[in-house]
């Protein structure tokens, strides 16, 4: 209770410099959240494409998504592809036309592929917090699996009817939240894929096309042992026009791209966590000055040198944790505001975790007695005869 005492010999000062911190905190724990998003949303990325190789075509491939469509004999010319075990067609298309809002990530799509056709080599597994996911026996049947997040968009449950692309569609399945792609998708058979892909392009394109011949990418799953770039090289030069994206691919595009938008956001922080340190440090330099003749008796009564560090250092760290707990208090209710608003569009911003929330009070309240460490230690160099006479 001393050191609360101490601090409040000058409220508005303490109470200024608890802001200073506070909104250090308050942005180190924002752009964190916003940094954890972007680092799940690349985890999550790398994940779906480990140990195989996306195929799509070469005029409209990007990062692994095209929506060109291409015929399903690229299928079977992959299967005879050295080192390929198994393929897997699928359809994907935006679920909207013409999206009104930019998403973190990938925006709201419709996939569609065959149930089964990895074989059960898929290592990007999905749960499900309500209902089913997509069967064979569904092929020709106008079923859904929504994931989380499109689920909560348009506040859907198992039995209700989903309109997508103007057609009616039963959902059977909600997805269980995996913080990247799979909560921003609507799965349907594959049949009824092709079949609204086929509807939203040009007339002069799809009269030029049959409804369960087109595809706009395709899985191959690299046999264990092989390497997926030697894979995707065989893949290239054995059949024409056509991009491959591999998880070595995903990491140097996306992966370094956002490594250096997170280097960014922390830096934001950071500085304003610098600025907070030396509001500390001011505090804490007025602070002694007004207690020097306290503490040049302290040290004529027998006060060591290390005492009068520690009480002025534990002051200065009660300072930083204060404006901790109130920035992170701060910058959880923004997540919370943030990710609330954004669900209405599909849009989620930020992720807070446990670590996130631990790391910054424990950065605020270091920082605060780091900061106050140069003032406590010249303090203490103090000599007690002359802060005796100090007016």
């Amino acid at each position: 209770m001393r050191y609360i005492r101490n601090l409040g010999r000058r409220k508005v000062r303490t109470a200024l410099t608890i802001l200073g911190v506070t909104i250090g905190i308050w942005a180190l724990v924002v752009f964190g959240s916003m940094a954890n998003k972007i680092t799940a949303l690349v985890e999550g990325g790398s994940g779906y494409y480990e140990d195989k190789l996306i195929v799509t075509d070469a005029t409209g491939s990007q990062g692994g998504f095209s929506a060109v469509p291409m015929s399903m004999s690229v299928t079977n010319q992959l299967r005879h592809v050295g080192g390929i075990t198994a393929v897997a067609p699928s359809v994907m298309m935006l679920m909207d036309e013409q999206p009104s809002t930019v998403s973190m990530g990938v925006p709201a799509m419709i996939t569609g592929q065959v149930a089964g056709a990895d074989e059960g080599l898929e290592k990007f597994i999905i749960k499900y917090v309500a209902g089913r996911g997509l069967t064979a026996e569904d092929e020709g049947t106008k079923v859904a699996v929504l994931g989380s997040d499109i689920a909560r968009k348009y506040d859907k449950s198992v039995g209700d009817t989903m309109t997508l692309r103007g057609v009616d569609f039963e959902v059977v399945g909600i997805m269980e939240p995996t913080l990247t792609a799979p909560d921003q998708t609507a799965q349907v058979p594959m049949h009824e894929a092709q079949r609204l892909l086929i509807a939203s392009l040009p007339a002069f394109v799809r009269d030029n096309l049959q409804d369960f011949d087109v595809t706009t990418s395709i899985a191959a799953y690299v046999r264990d042992g092989e390497d997926p770039e030697v894979v995707a090289e065989r893949v290239r030069a054995q059949i024409a026009n056509v991009s491959t994206m591999t998880g070595n691919d995903f990491d140097e595009q996306v992966g370094s791209a956002t490594s250096i938008l997170n280097s960014i956001l922390v830096g934001i922080a950071m500085i304003s966590l610098v600025v907070g340190g030396l509001s500390v440090i001011n505090t804490m330099a007025m602070s002694i000055a007004e207690r020097t003749r306290e503490i040049g008796i302290k040290r004529a009564i027998g006060g060591s040198r290390f005492r009068i560090v520690r009480e002025l250092v534990t002051e200065s760290a009660i300072i930083g944790l204060v404006g901790g707990l109130i920035g992170l208090g701060l910058g959880f209710l923004v997540v919370i505001i943030g990710n609330e608003l954004g669900r209405a569009s599909g849009t989620v911003l930020f992720q807070l975790t446990v670590g996130t929330a631990i790391t910054a009070v424990a950065f605020g309240t270091i920082l605060g007695a780091l900061a106050g460490f140069v003032p406590a230690l010249h303090a203490a160099r103090l000599d007690p005869v002359a802060a005796l006479r100090y007016e």
